[in-house]
Parts: C-alpha cells; sequence; structure tokens
C-alpha cells in the first residue's frame, strides 16, 4: 500500500477572483481520491479539514499520521468520519471490526490509536470516502445506517432539484466534536444540488461527487455570490469550499454527493442563502 497526502493552504476571496481555471482547479478540486490500494488524501488549511479516500482491493490499508499533523497516531487529536461508496468493507477501529454496506458511515472518535480499512471481495472493493477534523473531546466509535440517518426530502423534479439528504454524521444523529457528513441523492431527472445556493462563514465544507454516470459531469459552482466561478469535475473527485465561497452544482446527469463541514457552529441550519437571481 502507499499513503499520498497534499497540504493546501487557505485562500483570500480577493486573489481568488484572479485565478485562471488551471489555479482555480490546482487550489480547490481534488481530482484523484480513489485509487487500488492506496489511501489519498488533502489537509486544508480552512478549519484543518482533512478530505481523502481509501481503496482497499487486495491488502489491508492502515491509516497512518502524516508529518503536518505531528501526531503519534491519525486521530491523536482528531475525529474522523468515514462513508462508504463502493462495495462491502470492514473499517477495524483498536482491534474491533466494523462492517459497512454500501452508503453506511461510521464515526471514529479522537483518541483511537489503530484505523485500517479491507474489502469483503477484491471484485467490487470498498471505497472508504472520509472527512477528519480537529477534536476537542474524546466519543464513542458509532456505525451509522441510511436507517439512522435523519432524512429530508427537499426540491421538485419542476426545478430539477428533486432530493433526498441523509443526514448520517450530524449532532442529531452521533455525537461530534465539530465534524458533520451527509449524503444528498439527486432523483432521476434532476440535476441540480444546494439550490438556493448558501454560504456561511462559521464553517467551510467539501464535497465529493460520486455515482456520476460514464461520460457525464458535474459542474461545481463557488465563489462570491455575486462574482462566481466553476468546476468541472468528474466521478469520485471532491472540492474544497472555503467559508467565503457558495457551494452548488448542476450535473449532466443526476448523481449523488457527499457533503462534510467543520467549523464553529453545529446547527445544521446555520447558512446564509442567496436565490437564483441574486447570483451574478
Amino acid at each position: 500500500m502507499a499513503q499520498h497526502y497534499e497540504l493546501r493552504y487557505s485562500n483570500h476571496p480577493d486573489d481568488a477572483r484572479q485565478y485562471d481555471t488551471e489555479r482555480l482547479r490546482g487550489e480547490f478540486l481534488i481530482e484523484k481520491v480513489m485509487s487500488p490500494d492506496d489511501i489519498n488524501m488533502v489537509y486544508t488549511l480552512n478549519d484543518r479539514l482533512i478530505v481523502g479516500g481509501a481503496m482497499p482491493v487486495k491488502e489491508t490499508l492502515k491509516l497512518e499520521s502524516i508529518d503536518p499533523l505531528k501526531a503519534g497516531y491519525f486521530c491523536e487529536r482528531r475525529e474522523l468520519g468515514i462513508i462508504n461508496v463502493g462495495g462491502t468493507g470492514t473499517v477495524i477501529i483498536d482491534g474491533k471490526a466494523h462492517t459497512l454496506k454500501n452508503k453506511e458511515a461510521i464515526y471514529v472518535g479522537r483518541g483511537s490509536k489503530e484505523v485500517s480499512f479491507s474489502s469483503e471481495t477484491d471484485a467490487l472493493p470498498a471505497h472508504f470516502y472520509f472527512n477528519s477534523a480537529p477534536a476537542h473531546a474524546e466519543y464513542p466509535v458509532k456505525h451509522v445506517t441510511l436507517d439512522d440517518a435523519e432524512v429530508m426530502e427537499l426540491g421538485s423534479l419542476e426545478s430539477s432539484n428533486e432530493r433526498r439528504i441523509n443526514k448520517l454524521l450530524v449532532n442529531s444523529v452521533v455525537q461530534t466534536c465539530q465534524l458533520q457528513m451527509g449524503m444528498t441523492e439527486l432523483m432521476p431527472g434532476s440535476v441540480w444540488n444546494t439550490m438556493p445556493v448558501h454560504l456561511h462563514s462559521r464553517r467551510m465544507e467539501a464535497y465529493f461527487y460520486f455515482e456520476v454516470p460514464d461520460e457525464q459531469a458535474v459542474c461545481h459552482f463557488m465563489g462570491n455570490p455575486k462574482e462566481t466561478r466553476h468546476i468541472w469535475m468528474q466521478n469520485e473527485q471532491a472540492v474544497i469550499s472555503p467559508p467565503w465561497s457558495i457551494h452548488a452544482a448542476s450535473g449532466t446527469s443526476n448523481y449523488i454527493f457527499i457533503w462534510g463541514m467543520a467549523g464553529e457552529n453545529l446547527d445544521y441550519a446555520d447558512m446564509d442563502k442567496y436565490g437564483p437571481t441574486e447570483l451574478r
């Protein structure tokens, strides 16, 4: 196995206005999240969130600390949220195995010393997507299924944004320090997510797009509401959204995305909304 990481710095919104396409993608897009028998991650200094993926095929993959953390083990001062978007797999936490089926999640609290990933079969390997944030307290490990999730139905087919929001690792379902994660499923015929758009200066967010059909794409919108930017994305790619940026997307087909947040506010509804006619 190999473990790869990249450090990304925070960006001033006035600077980001000047970025060309290549610079915009280099700063915010995470192109390779999943690769066979690897763990890939990006450590962004926006709320010090880590965005990553583990794809065990032939091997069991152990999550190790990375140098910027200056920690003896990955979760020494961090909490970790994991959602499986592939075949059935196992997350082993301090010797205890937890089986995660497709679209199931697990919360790993601060102080968990060993975390590793494996797949039930290499013919249909697990794809473990994870977010991690600094933690001030130790909370217990909790496995969360779609049946456990808090569900919201939003939008409509007429406005092309009929969607189901599955709140998986949020404070109404599992106790966390600051990390929140969930999964939004676009219904057939709908392509717009997170509309009306919003931003929240109290926390940052990362999106991971998956089940984007072959030969299809998602256009992710970001930036200041009065001067937006866009990034074209493909299946199983992620994007960083700073606290000053909106986050929304439209696809050439329906798709699913995972949202993850870190910051000082656990209130899911804490957002400043902007209607479609307000955007520029």
